[in-house]
């Protein structure tokens, strides 16, 4: 981890998962993109959870259509 002061406005998602069960795994992270922590929540929920956080996505892996929908 580099030595620069956390911004902590700055807020990273990386998807790890999207369970059959509808529930994403992901990473998130805020200040740097390299100390996060596991959560998992419905899909729905998530995508309010990005909305309202405004992160940055670091999967280029995820699908469009998956990302940030709502309803």
């Amino acid at each position: 981890m580099d030595e620069r002061a956390c911004d902590v406005t700055r807020k990273f998602v990386r998807i790890k998962q999207v369970r059959a069960d509808g529930l994403v795994c992901f990473e998130f992270a805020i200040g740097w993109p390299d100390l996060f922590v596991d959560l998992m929540l419905p899909r729905s929920a998530f995508d309010d959870f990005c909305v309202r956080q405004q992160v940055r996505l670091l999967s280029d892996e995820v699908p469009a259509q998956f990302l940030f929908q709502k309803g």
